[in-house]
């Protein structure tokens, strides 16, 4: 693996690949929908021009030195609006758009935003805020309509093209401050607990150039942007695809995403394990319908078998399944929460590359990351080249708290100098995560420091491996577990589930419909799976529901919620 080659800036980055391709496709835009699409090809040297355009804009508007929210769906404006504030100086806040009226108003007080770049699909939730008067917003800018009384980021890209030299120079020629403030980030969680992540031009950047030789793809791949660009992973996972010189492309919805990667001839895949695990269930029940499952089973064992000689027939034999996916798709690359080692490994057989990363919005985001010939079962993989990872406080076991020390930490918490102490200790960030590191440097986690079910003999469980197991279930669509108090005390737990199912999918492969026989047929299952795990870790009370779990954003279950809804019931 060669040396990375480290920047102070974002901008510096970008702006240094962005020379090398400049006349590659940097995003293909869909301009027109419908049976017969009509696209808009934008190569690396028009989005800089895009960007200088649109940042000379932001300065003659007084922007320099401030703070702008980003409200919306991926979409080539919005990378355009985020990029202009890294380049210039401004603080990029990324704000999620789903968040219920309420949180999203509160975000922009809190980040003290001096404009906000929307989507028109956010318009009734900006009407309201602007009505309501209790940020400090000057400017609401569409980023894809015209609409009264706002100014729209096209039209403000022109203007920016006839501004004078003099202004267009001083924004070209900025040179962000390594430790300032790039972007300031809302952790996923309910506003009272949300916190402000404020994150370093020079962590940011060294992440990406830490990525840039930790994960080696082909040249000219085409990456969609499907995770939300207010989550860190989806923000970060775009300045990569950008450095990398890939083509961009966005999603039309979720609904679409087969559609998309066909019609854009994506190769390169970033995702959530809940995605990544529905896509590989599509594959499967493709697969099953056809009547092939034993077939592609036998296959599966001969490619193995030839790959270990170094001969690889993979994507010529799983040719048509592959055509499930666009035909084209050659990466994927899982981050956010443990990846089902069953679906990488069935990624893997069809020959579609498949590597998880693990890190957290603090850290800008990647700590770890599995990479080609690099990849241990259990393991999330190895620290990127910039990242020192301790374990401390270890058990008897050997298992402690991961702490990293890295420049692509966070500042600290925005206006919370207090919670920012308690995580980042003589230069440590304490992430929260348990595990261990074997001999060879593979990072084995095995939950979340809050989530652990201590019990009342001193043996610890974690939800997060557990759930795993359950998850696997057929009928299960969704797990939780958690420390259940015996007799109401909360110092003797029992390990309790309870499982969202699929009522439609129990009657089909269970032939079961009335709710104790559903019952009944889980709890044999479940019995199935205590079965493979030690005695301590077995479930022992089950819940039943149909109802999702209570969620973040990012698909993470909000457990203290979903606790008091499970104890409430």
């Amino acid at each position: 693996m060669e040396e990375p080659k480290y920047y102070d800036s974002i901008k510096e980055l970008i702006t240094a690949t962005s020379t090398i391709y400049k006349n590659d496709t940097a995003f293909r835009v869909k301009v027109k929908p419908g049976k017969e699409p009509e696209y808009k090809d934008y190569t690396y040297a028009d989005f800089m021009e895009n960007v200088n355009a649109l940042g000379a804009s932001y300065y003659s508007r007084g922007f320099k030195g401030g703070r702008v929210a980003i409200i919306g769906r991926n979409q080539y404006y919005w990378v355009t609006a985020h990029m202009a504030c890294l380049f210039g100086g401004i603080v990029s806040v990324p704000i999620d758009k789903e968040l219920p009226l309420g949180e999203m108003e509160d975000s922009l007080i809190r980040a003290e935003v001096d404009a906000v770049v929307f989507d028109v699909k956010n318009k009734e939730q900006i009407d309201q805020i602007r009505a309501n008067g209790r940020t400090r917003i000057r400017e609401y800018i569409c980023m894809n309509d015209h609409l009264e009384g706002c100014l729209n980021v096209e039209d403000l890209i022109v203007e920016g093209r006839t501004l004078s030299d003099e202004i267009k120079q001083e924004f070209i020629d900025f040179k962000p401050a390594p430790e300032s403030m790039a972007i300031l980030l809302f952790t996923s969680g309910t506003t009272s607990k949300s916190k402000a992540v404020m994150l370093s031009n020079r962590g940011i950047a060294c992440n990406v150039a830490d990525l840039l030789v930790f994960e080696v793809f082909d040249e000219h791949s085409t990456n969609i942007c499907f995770l939300p660009f207010h989550h860190i992973l989806g923000s970060t996972g775009l300045l990569f695809a950008l450095a990398d010189g890939m083509r961009n492309v966005f999603s039309d919805g979720i609904r679409y995403i087969k559609q998309n990667l066909s019609e854009y001839g994506v190769t390169f895949f970033l995702g959530v394990p809940a995605l990544i695990d529905k896509m590989y269930e599509t594959v499967e029940k493709g697969v099953e319908k056809q009547g092939k499952t034993k077939t592609v089973e036998r296959a599966k064992k001969l490619a193995r078998f030839l790959l270990f000689f170094g001969i690889d027939i993979r994507r010529k034999l799983f040719k048509e399944i592959i055509g499930q996916m666009g035909g084209q798709l050659k990466y994927i690359i899982s981050g956010g929460a443990p990846l089902s080692a069953r679906v990488s490994q069935g990624f893997t057989d069809l020959g579609i590359e498949i590597y998880q990363g693990y890190g957290l919005t603090e850290t800008s985001p990647v700590l770890a990351a599995e990479n080609k010939g690099h990849i241990r079962a259990g393991s999330i993989g190895r620290p990127l080249p910039a990242v020192k990872i301790e374990f401390m406080d270890k058990d008897e076991d050997g298992m402690g708290e991961l702490c990293a020390k890295a420049p692509n930490v966070m500042l600290g918490y925005y206006n919370n100098e207090e919670l920012t102490k308690d995580v980042i200790r003589d230069g440590w960030f304490h992430t929260g995560d348990l595990g261990y590191m074997d001999k060879d440097g593979y990072i084995f986690l095995t939950g979340r420091k809050k989530d652990m079910i201590v019990l009342k003999n001193g043996k610890k469980a974690f939800p997060e491996e557990i759930e795993l197991l359950m998850n696997k279930i057929p009928g299960v669509a969704d797990s939780f577990v958690f420390g259940e108090p015996i007799d109401g005390d909360w110092t003797d737990l029992r390990i309790a589930l309870q499982v969202q199912y699929s009522a439609k999918e129990i009657e089909e492969v269970y032939g079961v419909d009335t709710p104790d026989r559903i019952r009944d047929v889980l709890w044999e299952k479940i019995k199935e799976v205590n079965q493979t795990i030690p005695h301590y870790k077995r479930v022992t009370d089950l819940y039943l529901t149909e109802e999702p779990f209570i969620k973040t954003t990012s698909l993470k279950i909000k457990r203290k919620e979903q606790l008091k809804r499970v104890l409430g019931e």
